[in-house]
């Protein structure tokens, strides 16, 4: 890792780490280019800014669950390769159900330059401390649901309700969304505010994409690896 990233394990190791794009639930169905492991890895001051948010939901029973952090700019390139690819639609239901996979760079849910690939960009949820750690191996175990579906019949990719899943390339996961339950409305609210309270700006696309105000690269794209804490 260049100089100013660490891995957010050795700053916040109840912070649960839940890196979708290591594995295969996710909106293209494999692995993505650059995730070694299943690692979040963040710039120093960044780590700290999420560090700080946990210290506060913890008082309230609660955690952050991140699903992405710092993301090699080969990861993006794999994205927009598959985006050229019309008749791979496998993941369809439960990440894009009413959006067409040609229009993803256009509506701005994957940038052809992520501000992830930068290092003070994450991907994350609250849920309630005690929530079980591997949701990734259960939602990939059954078969696929529609991301803007009741919670109940999304559970358990987030266990608050925030109105869609994770990833879900659909309007009703722009923050400010008013066709989602007045408890989802809340659970966006609280997540932003208290993400808000510790530098970090929201995107208007995705309710669980935040970047810190104050990066320390704001100009620079990285494409080193994301390996295991000690690699």
């Amino acid at each position: 890792m260049p100089d100013g990233f660490v891995h957010l394990g050795t700053l916040a190791p109840e912070i649960v780490q839940d890196i979708r794009y290591h594995g295969s639930y996710n909106f293209v169905g494999q692995p993505i280019d650059g995730y070694l492991a299943p690692s979040c890895i963040l710039t120093r001051q960044a780590a700290e800014a999420l560090r700080d948010v946990q210290a506060e939901v913890t008082q309230e029973g609660l955690r952050v669950r991140v699903f992405d952090c710092y993301r090699p700019t080969r990861a993006v390139a794999h994205f927009m390769g598959w985006s050229q690819d019309i008749a791979d639609q496998r993941m369809k239901l439960a990440f894009y159900p009413r959006v067409d996979k040609a229009d993803f760079f256009r509506l701005g849910y994957v940038a052809e330059r992520s501000g992830h690939s930068r290092g003070s960009t994450v991907d994350l949820a609250l849920e309630p401390i005690g929530t079980p750690v591997d949701v990734s191996a259960a939602l990939a175990q059954r078969p696929l649901v529609d991301c803007t579906a009741p919670h109940a019949d999304r559970y358990p990719d987030t266990a608050l309700d925030f109105g869609t899943s994770f990833d879900c390339m659909d309007p009703r996961s722009h923050p400010d969304n008013t066709e989602v339950s007045a408890t989802a409305q809340a659970n966006r609210a609280r997540l932003a505010a208290v993400m808000a309270r510790h530098g970090f700006r929201p995107l208007p696309e995705e309710w669980w994409h935040f970047t810190l105000e104050q990066e320390p690269f704001p100009d620079t794209y990285f494409d080193f690896p994301v390996t295991a804490l000690g690699e």
